[in-house]
């Protein structure tokens, strides 16, 4: 994902049109692997489900990882969003602030492996 905050933020959406349900089996982990540059601008990096529940990884520098580095999240930090986990229609990858866009710079991330595991692997 390349992305230019100039304008703000940058986000790719994936809207999902099969296992929408995030409860079965037991899950309760969404897990990320990501990787960015050294080069690349240090803009937070966030997840978002149905575009509305944002959750921001805690390392502010996550967008200059120049290692493939897993992130994993409780889904319950989606649910105390409002967030109905037993229907989840599109999830959303971000760099930039998205409640409040400012101008920022500019990089290259990749994402991989974007899975959901019952226990954080």
């Amino acid at each position: 994902m390349s992305y230019d905050n100039a304008v703000g933020k940058s986000e790719a959406t994936s809207v999902l049109a099969s296992n929408r349900d995030w409860t079965v089996n037991g899950v309760n982990t969404l897990t990320i692997w990501f990787r960015g540059s050294g080069s690349n601008a240090a803009e937070p990096m966030y997840v978002a489900l149905n575009d509305s529940a944002v959750v921001t990884n805690d390392n502010p520098d996550a967008a200059q990882a120049a290692t493939w580095t897993q992130w994993n999240i409780d889904l319950t930090r989606f649910a105390d969003q409002g967030v109905n986990l037993a229907n989840v229609n599109s999830i959303t990858l971000g760099l930039g602030n998205r409640s409040n866009p400012v101008a920022g710079g500019a990089g290259m991330m990749y994402f991989d492996d974007i899975r959901l595991y019952p226990l954080a692997p």
